[in-house]
């Protein structure tokens, strides 16, 4: 599966559109790593437990997104784009978006 936040995938050519598809999840943070981090915040730093969850998260999300994308008949998703929301205090959604098309 091809993903790209462009809008066209160099050499390939977009025989159908298969239209819009998108993967999310939701994650909370943990008690653990949020004393971690408040430690962390007193020394300044970067705080890499909250950067793995991101990260995870966003994985995650990309492949709802391409299996989503797969069953509509795809091969590739363009103009992919990420958002953030905080749900509620202590959780945030991830939601990745994108174009479902076939590329020859």
């Amino acid at each position: 599966m091809i993903i790209t936040t462009s809008d066209k995938v160099e050499g390939k050519t977009i025989t159908k559109t298969m239209g819009w598809v998108k993967g999310s999840t939701i994650r909370a943070r943990h008690v653990g790593r949020d004393i971690v981090a408040g430690l962390r915040g007193m020394v300044g730093g970067e705080i890499t437990e909250y950067t793995k969850m991101m990260a995870e998260a966003r994985e995650q999300a990309i492949q709802r997104m391409t299996e989503e994308a797969e069953q509509k008949g795809a091969n590739a998703v363009i103009s992919m784009r990420f958002t953030t929301s905080m749900i509620m205090s202590n959780a945030a959604e991830v939601l990745v978006y994108g174009t479902a098309v076939v590329l020859e």
